[in-house]
């Protein structure tokens, strides 16, 4: 049993798991603006009111932030980027769905909550020592 707890209690291994899933798991969403571009995002700000341009910073948050992450280079940083990011994508496609649920159940923004809360996660516990630079 002693072996089994001491193989369980592994923080380091469970921060880089957390790490390296979120930071894949958003790096796919900004591949897919990259290939597809940003325009509805530009149009969202816009009809707030907002410069268009700002949308671009979708590409801090989604694709070099989670690079970031991912080697763990400045890893709280790149974890605010991305928790910054979802509030800002929460509040412009979002704010209608906070306190819904979903056809099945669930949160209507799981996806975006899961997204949010994990990036805060690493930004209080820290990156765990397999990191490139912190």
């Amino acid at each position: 049993m002693r072996a089994l707890n001491n193989f369980m209690n592994q923080p380091d291994l469970g921060k880089l798991i957390l790490r390296v899933s979120l930071a894949l798991m958003m790096l796919l969403h900004g591949i897919s603006k990259l290939q597809h571009g940003v325009d509805w995002i530009s149009g969202s700000l816009q009809s707030m009111g907002l410069p268009g341009f700002l949308a671009y910073g979708v590409f801090v948050g989604e694709v070099i932030a989670p690079i970031m992450l991912l080697i763990g280079f400045q890893s709280r940083i790149a974890a605010l980027l991305m928790a910054g990011n979802m509030v800002v994508a929460i509040a412009i496609a979002h704010t209608g769905e906070i306190f819904a649920l979903s056809s099945h159940g669930g949160w209507a923004i799981e996806l975006q909550g899961f997204f949010l809360f994990t990036s805060l996660a690493i930004v209080f516990i820290g990156p765990g020592k397999f990191v490139v630079k912190n």
